[in-house]
């Protein structure tokens, strides 16, 4: 039985908590805040857990195996190289920290110490994400030319971090895991009308292998809530609305070019397929239960997890160069390369590779 310690009880804690008391093979044994009054809620919720104000006393007490960390971006890194110390398992929130060089800090300590490290991409989890993997995987959709996203809403604006980081980790995540690669190139634009320094809207866009585009567009200025994901091949196109009561839509559109076409653009005629659209059949899960559980199975089995400290890290350089780019007014921004055998010595699934 994995016991599990959950720091950070504000927006998101309180629903890790549910999650993982939910499991069969773990217990949440101790949470941590500095709110005292949402320590009691917690308690009243979930009676046997030992709520704490002070997270050094939940390490010095021996009362967890894992710690889950659901605070503030700036205080990831140094929360988690507390536990990785200790021999704890760690589990963090999306981002995994706020720098890259932090990030590898902390590959390079759960790798040494052989503990599970484990990034909050709960969209990697999902069932209509996965399905949309498969759609690619299988040439459903043809070879992909863009995948494009919208996550817009009125708030909830942030003093913290700036839009970027709270809002695009989640798409870039999902176009790394659907591409099966880190971008070439980043360049990004936006602006700070709410508090200087800090940007509420953002446009963010990534040049892959292949000549082929990921785009991202993030707001908390938006008067309509948007989680919208549209990946066009140049067979057929599919859009995942997380809105949605059908999360996936397949559509069989697109634009053709003669298959003996050469020359100018003169030179030949475009067809347009104005196809229809179906809904494949997706099993719905919990993406944050089945984040959750897959934390505890890879500590358990000692697998090395799809949201991994590497996995994480490669999202963190993407937000790092959108930001350098953001900072000199969109100019492109190379990202260096990272060898996924910077892994630690675990075995890596054949599906990461």
């Amino acid at each position: 039985m994995i016991r599990v310690g959950i720091l950070g009880l504000g927006y998101w804690g309180p629903n890790l908590v549910r999650c993982f008391s939910e499991l069969e093979n773990c217990k949440v044994t101790a949470v941590c805040d500095r709110d005292c009054d949402q320590l009691l809620r917690i308690k009243d919720r979930f009676p046997s857990v030992i709520p704490l104000e002070s997270y050094d006393e939940m390490l010095e007490r021996d009362l967890v195996d894992a710690i889950v960390i659901a605070t503030p971006t700036d205080t990831h890194f140094d929360l988690s190289m507390k536990a990785l110390e200790r021999d704890l398992h760690v589990f963090v929130e999306k981002p995994l920290a706020k720098t890259s060089a932090q990030c590898r800090t902390l590959v390079e300590t759960a790798g040494e110490r052989n503990r599970t490290l484990f990034v909050g991409h709960v969209f990697l989890h999902s069932s209509p994400v996965k399905k949309l993997r498969e759609l690619i995987e299988t040439d459903e959709l043809g070879s992909i030319n863009y995948i494009s996203s919208r996550r817009l809403n009125l708030g909830p604006v942030r003093t913290d971090v700036s839009a970027l980081y709270d809002l695009a980790p989640h798409d870039i995540s999902m176009m790394l895991y659907l591409l099966g690669q880190k971008p070439i190139s980043v360049t990004c634009t936006g602006f700070d009308r709410l508090h200087p320094g800090i940007h509420d809207v953002c446009s963010l866009s990534m040049l892959f292998e292949g000549n082929r585009m990921g785009m991202v567009h993030v707001s908390w200025l938006d008067p309509r809530k948007e989680r919208v994901l549209t990946v066009v091949g140049d067979k057929r196109m599919a859009v995942y609305d997380d809105l949605e009561q059908e999360k996936i839509k397949v559509f069989d559109k697109g634009v053709d070019k003669p298959a003996n076409a050469t020359g100018d653009f003169a030179d030949f005629q475009l067809s347009y397929r104005y196809g229809g659209s179906y809904s494949p059949f997706i099993k719905e899960n919990e993406p944050l239960k089945a984040e959750c559980a897959e934390f505890i199975r890879c500590i358990v089995e000692g697998d090395v997890p799809l949201t991994d400290g590497v996995n994480g890290l490669e999202v963190v350089e993407v937000l790092e160069a959108a930001e350098q780019s953001l900072n000199r007014g969109g100019d492109r921004v190379e990202l260096a390369s990272l060898s996924r055998d910077d892994r630690s010595e675990q075995t890596v699934p054949e599906f990461v590779r």
